[in-house]
């Protein structure tokens, strides 16, 4: 097939890629570019150069087929720096996505020119690698590095406007090809193009100093990310070194952030969460039912934050509650959370007006009738919501979806007390739902397929990261954070205190603790969830016997005087923990940091391949997006099967295996999956996808 099609306007010579479905930038692809660009330099009837594409996108990036592989002539490099020299005006007309090596590619061409939809970005951030083909070079000489470096950093698209708002674009046009066509006569009039590696009025003594002011920021933030490191150390370089020396100098970056291991789960983690979106046993053909109107039942702070996802995606959503009262409160903590945006100013008051006006509060569940889905939010406690499901079912009209929030319960057992279990599904959202991204789409055997589907569509509609787990106490991230949970407990038991326990987690990756994060969330939740279980957990119910909450009691793990955020060690906990060992017949040893993480997260990898191996999940990438967005893993270790790996899971096995021993718990006998694939030699990574 022809990746590059030549057509010619008078003069001017229009290469339009066409590559589907995305036009990557292929070896075939670039090779094509090679030959079209040499034969028009060499061909004295053309004059100018557009490159464009044909279908959605202009080019989205890189061939992800070529991920891993030896690399093949000739590299993107080479092309870009091919077509920066051609003697005749080349311009870039971006439709659609221009994303990585599609926007190098504009970037390399004399003049750019956008579609109104167009979107530009850098995103190789975000797979744990930098720009390679020119782009921390090219980008900070055409706009500046102060500009340029935060567009890299966060690797988000801007729009077409907001590109050429920045100097990225001379013009956004309608009639894309015309007004390129018409750009490229015009720069063939002027005589020999203006080449952007040659370009340094942008890099002044005050763009540096911004520059400097952000990458110091960034240091602080993301010390621990090679990709963020080796970005700043190639912006610099823009300043610092010739142009043909920056280009080698951010070669040599990229090509050893490839190697680098902490990148290599960054990819990994980019390509779970794009695979978690396909389901197993969920045809692609399969159409989601149309969704112009949503119900939220509660008005509490997490059926707050739903219904703002909601009205955030445009969706008119009815938020309802079961007295005038509580509905006034719940609609006025939305207001005011809205309200806090619009402070801090990533939010006009017009948006938040237009928000405020998508969300309906109404008393009754009778007001969810018109809807199209509905989304419980009540109390975690199973009678309540079969009663809510229940009344649904007569109130809502046919077709509509009946989704739970549980974040523990039987999903099943919840659409039984409905006459269409069929139209239910659990959708778990996290805290705060307005903010965090992972949504847990919960299936249980009898949820129809197109409800499935609904439900992924309107994930992505809402801008989550949806996955699709099966039916069971916990689902995914909640039944492997149990563990764990029940990990730090014997951890206290055998000898460590919450501060060291907090500090190796830390020290991992994570952004708090077990401990920090159980005085955050408030003790009272879990201690509710034991009780209703019937199973117990010594010290940290002591705690909240004592009516040590964490902070709303000023006091949990740690003391938290006069409502500061911070907890300070408390000996009165430590010695009630030395206590309870004693009583246990405990003799206490200390851990190293080392072996806090490995008992905490081994039992949670053994969970895992428990879950895999009741089909609950689907994959160990699923597990993985669930970790890596609901629950703060540090993303640079991949999520926890993706660490289990790294590790070895001979070496897990062989750790749990030690940990039962001693500690008389059967559960953490190694799971039938873990070992088997331990024996073989094998790791998750080598399990195909099954259904959930």
């Amino acid at each position: 097939m022809e990746t590059v099609r030549l057509s010619q306007r008078g003069a001017v010579a229009i290469a339009t890629i066409d590559n589907p479905p995305v036009n990557a930038l292929s070896a075939a692809l670039r090779a094509a570019l090679v030959e079209t660009v040499q034969a028009i330099a060499a061909d004295p009837k053309v004059e100018a150069l557009v490159i464009a594409a044909a279908g959605r996108a202009f080019i989205a990036g890189a061939d992800i087929s070529e991920f891993g592989k030896p690399p093949v002539e000739p590299l993107l490099p080479e092309v870009l720096n091919l077509i920066e020299a051609c003697p005749k005006p080349v311009v870039a007309a971006i439709q659609g996505v221009a994303l990585g090596g599609g926007l190098e590619v504009a970037l390399a061409c004399h003049a750019r020119l956008a579609a109104p939809a167009a979107k530009l970005g850098l995103p190789e951030i975000k797979l744990g690698i930098i720009p390679g083909a020119g782009g921390t070079q090219r980008l900070p000489r055409l706009i500046g590095a102060a500009k340029a470096f935060p567009m890299m950093l966060t690797g988000e698209p801007i729009s077409a406007e907001k590109g050429a708002a920045l100097g990225l674009v001379e013009l956004v046009s309608g009639d894309l090809i015309e007004a390129a066509v018409a750009k490229a006569q015009e720069l063939a009039a002027q005589g020999v193009p203006a080449r952007t590696s040659e370009w340094t009025d942008k890099l002044t003594d005050a763009d540096r100093e911004a520059f400097e002011a952000l990458a110091k920021d960034a240091t602080a933030k993301s010390g621990d990310m090679p990709n963020a490191m080796a970005l700043i150390e190639a912006v610099r370089g823009a300043f610092t070194l010739p142009f043909p020396e920056g280009l080698a100098a951010e070669r040599a970056l990229f090509v050893r952030l490839l190697a680098d291991e902490r990148s290599k789960a960054l990819r990994y983690a980019f390509f779970a969460e794009r695979e978690a979106t396909h389901v197993p046993g969920i045809d692609a053909g399969v159409k989601p039912r149309p969704l112009a109107q949503a119900a939220v039942i509660g008005a509490g702070t997490m059926g707050g934050g739903i219904a703002m996802c909601f009205a955030n995606a445009g969706i008119p959503v009815t938020l309802i509650e079961t007295t005038q009262e509580l509905i006034d409160k719940g609609h006025a903590r939305v207001r005011d959370t809205y309200g806090f945006s619009v402070k801090r100013g990533s939010m006009s008051e017009a948006a938040r007006d237009e928000r405020m006006a998508l969300i309906t509060p109404a008393v009754g569940l009778a007001a969810a009738g018109n809807a199209d889905i509905v989304v419980e939010a009540a109390f975690e406690e199973m009678g309540v919501k079969r009663q809510i499901f229940g009344e649904l079912d007569k109130v809502m009209k046919p077709g509509a979806i009946l989704a739970t929030n549980t974040s523990y319960l039987d999903v099943a057992t919840i659409a039984a007390a409905t006459a269409r279990p069929q139209d239910v599904v659990g959708l778990h959202f996290f805290s705060p739902a307005n903010v965090m991204k992972l949504l847990e789409i919960v299936r249980p055997t009898g949820t129809a397929g197109d409800v499935v589907a609904t439900a992924l569509a309107l994930g992505r509609k809402l801008g989550k990261v949806p996955v699709v787990v099966g039916n069971c106490f916990g689902f995914v991230g909640n039944r492997m954070l149990a563990q764990r949970t029940r990990a730090a407990e014997r951890l206290l038991i055998a000898g460590a205190l919450p501060h060291e326990v907090d500090a190796a987690v830390t020290g991992f990756g994570f952004k708090m603790g077990p401990f920090a994060m159980s005085d955050l969330a408030g003790g009272d939740i879990g201690w509710r969830t034991r009780k209703s279980l019937g199973t117990k957990a010594a010290v940290a119910d002591a705690l909240c016997e004592a009516g040590r909450f964490g902070q709303k009691t000023g006091k949990g793990y740690y003391l938290y005087p006069e409502g500061a955020r911070t907890g300070q060690r408390d000996p009165e906990v430590e010695a009630l923990i030395e206590r309870i060992s004693a009583e246990k017949g405990v003799t206490r040893r200390s851990f190293t940091s080392d072996e806090i993480v490995a008992r905490l997260m081994d039992p949670m990898v053994n969970e895992g391949a428990g879950i895999l191996e009741e089909g609950i999940a689907a994959r160990p990438g699923d597990i993985d997006t669930v970790w890596l967005n609901g629950y703060n893993w540090p993303a640079w270790r991949g999520g926890p099967m993706h660490w289990a790996d790294t590790v070895g899971l001979d070496v897990i096995v062989k750790r749990l295996e030690a940990q039962a021993a001693e500690s008389g718990d059967a559960t953490l006998q190694p799971a039938p999956l873990l070992r088997r694939l331990a024996a073989e030699g094998k790791g998750f990574a080598d399990l195909k996808a099954r259904a959930a």
